[in-house]
């Protein structure tokens, strides 16, 4: 009994299927390969095609008259849908571009404004440091203009001094012309 096999239900299972099928094929190709067989498939698809073209004719007709949408229509729709999605989606990335430039611009402008404000303080200080200026300049004008008179009068009164210096040089000289002749008349 060592020499005896068990009944394996899975190796009986596969074989009756690998017959069956070995079978199938046999048939299948011994159908396909018959050229009667091949024209009345033919004929027989060319029918079914007439047939189906003339019911999608009837159904596109009846489908109109009761204005309901048809496949094709539908198809349509969807096809629209999707291009309107496309559309949007750019259109949305559009947006975000403009609006990112819109930010950077408005930043920009930020800064601008900034540098803007600080220019107006910059000019405001220039234009109270130019009156400061102007009111220094006047009042250098006033002393120049002074210093000018002064001028003019130490210049009097260095004549003045030459003429005091010449008046006492001609005193001294009459007093000393007085001296001898009060000495000469003195003797």
């Amino acid at each position: 009994m060592t020499g005896s096999k068990t009944y394996d239900p899975y190796e009986a299972w596969k074989n009756l299927m690998n017959n069956w099928e070995k079978q199938a094929n046999d048939v299948i190709h011994f159908w396909t390969n018959n050229r009667d067989y091949i024209k009345w498939s033919q004929g027989a698809t060319d029918l079914q095609l007439r047939y189906l073209e003339m019911f999608q004719k009837n159904q596109q007709l009846l489908l109109g008259q009761l204005q309901l949408p048809t496949k094709k229509d539908l198809a349509n729709v969807a096809k629209l849908s999707i291009q309107t999605e496309e559309k949007l989606d750019a259109l949305e990335e559009q947006l975000w571009n403009v609006e990112d430039a819109i930010e950077s611009t408005n930043k920009k402008f930020g800064s601008l404004t900034e540098v803007s404000r600080e220019a107006v303080k910059v000019i405001k200080l220039l234009k109270t440091e130019q009156q400061r200026d102007k009111k220094e300049l006047e009042k250098m004008d006033e002393i120049h203009f002074e210093l000018l008179e002064l001028k003019k009068e130490l210049a009097e009164m260095n004549n003045l001094k030459e003429e005091i210096a010449s008046l006492k040089a001609e005193l001294a000289e009459s007093n000393r012309e007085k001296e001898k002749e009060l000495a000469a008349l003195s003797k």
